[in-house]
């Protein structure tokens, strides 16, 4: 997979796009002349979602079924959970605690509409908890990715023993499982449902589609199989975008069909600037960027923006969102993702020995 750097940075730049557009058209009223271009390129003419919400998430998703599936397949379950955690949870901590800082000391909002985090939600958000409540509490937003992944990740623990023998049956019964969820959270009293479950089972047949696509390229499931597949992904995306899971109706479904259409058409290419340095970087930083840039975002451009114009205050937002996931790649993520993996190797070594 060649191209999943380049991937990466396209998926990372529509997220950053995203929550720019999203603040300045919708919560302060303003505007840029990179959003007109856009909204008239590829919203207008391209059909694609309004400030293209989810263009980034679905990028990120499709790459994670197609990445995680090999590793899942190759490795034990215990090998495989502790390596997913070990790159996972360090930069995610560091990230929540930040945001825990930020709002106790009133310099940034909460992402969930409270005004502020009590020491028990606050713990809760280090473990993903918070979006559970009801109401939510989400002092990271972004952080609700995580649960979705982290769900897949488990899931294909469960089902390792059919992903290696019968792999299609994963994202077939992984299919049916998000349509119960679903309509489980439909049908029941309104008490007995969790509502980002919802989110949660709409989200996942994306990275069932990044699924389908690497069994289908690595040949391990027929085309026909690969198609009853895909169809079964889009019915439960249709399901969740009739229960109103996506605001966006009928364009996540094309944007979607984009998204897949680029992941496929770059996830193996191999053309020169895969390997500019620029696109290395931020790709081996994009996990650092996606946690850390809406805890930057709106302080850095209502302090630059009066003075300067929004185009230097979202140049001035990038530079300081691309220090803060330099200093986070490199401090936290990496050293204690190899920290955590040469201790669980020397452990494992032990209790062989």
């Amino acid at each position: 997979m060649n191209g999943a750097d380049l991937l990466r940075v396209i998926a990372v730049f529509a997220v950053l796009y995203s929550h720019i557009s999203f603040y300045l058209i919708d919560d302060i009223g303003g505007g840029w002349w990179v959003i007109d271009v856009v909204n008239t390129v590829l919203i207008e003419d391209a059909g694609l979602n309004l400030h293209l919400s989810f263009v980034g998430v679905s990028m990120f998703m499709l790459l994670t079924g197609l990445l995680i599936t090999r590793s899942a397949m190759r490795h034990s379950r215990r090998d495989f959970m502790v390596a997913r955690l070990a790159r996972l949870v360090p930069a995610l901590w560091f990230a929540v605690a930040l945001a825990v800082i930020l709002v106790k000391l009133g310099l940034n909002g909460m992402f969930s509409g409270q005004p502020g985090i009590t020491n028990g939600e606050a713990v809760l958000s280090f473990f993903l908890g918070g979006f559970f409540l009801r109401p939510e509490v989400a002092v990271l937003g972004v952080t609700w990715t995580l649960v979705v992944q982290i769900v897949f990740y488990i899931y294909c623990v469960a089902m390792r023993g059919p992903l290696r023998t019968r792999p299609i049956v994963v994202p077939l019964v992984g299919a049916a499982l998000c349509a119960v969820v679903i309509a489980y959270n439909l049908y029941l009293p309104q008490p007995y449902t969790i509502p980002f479950l919802t989110k949660v089972a709409g989200v996942l047949p994306t990275l069932f589609l990044g699924q389908i696509i690497y069994l289908g390229w690595a040949k391990l499931v027929g085309w026909r199989w690969v198609v009853v597949g895909v169809i079964a992904q889009i019915e439960v995306i249709r399901l969740s975008i009739d229960v109103h899971t996506f605001w966006m109706g009928d364009t996540y479904l094309w944007t979607l069909l984009v998204i897949t259409g680029i992941v496929l058409i770059l996830a193996r290419y191999d053309g020169p600037i895969t390997r500019w340095p620029v696109v290395h970087w931020i790709g081996t930083r994009s996990y650092a960027i996606y946690l850390i840039h809406t805890l930057v975002l709106y302080r850095i451009y209502a302090t630059v923006e009066p003075h300067l114009g929004p185009s230097v205050a979202v140049l001035a937002f990038l530079a300081g969102t691309a220090a803060l996931a330099e200093i986070m790649y490199r401090w936290i993520e990496l050293p204690a993702a190899r920290h955590i993996s040469s201790t669980y190797a020397r452990l494992r070594a032990r209790s062989a020995a």
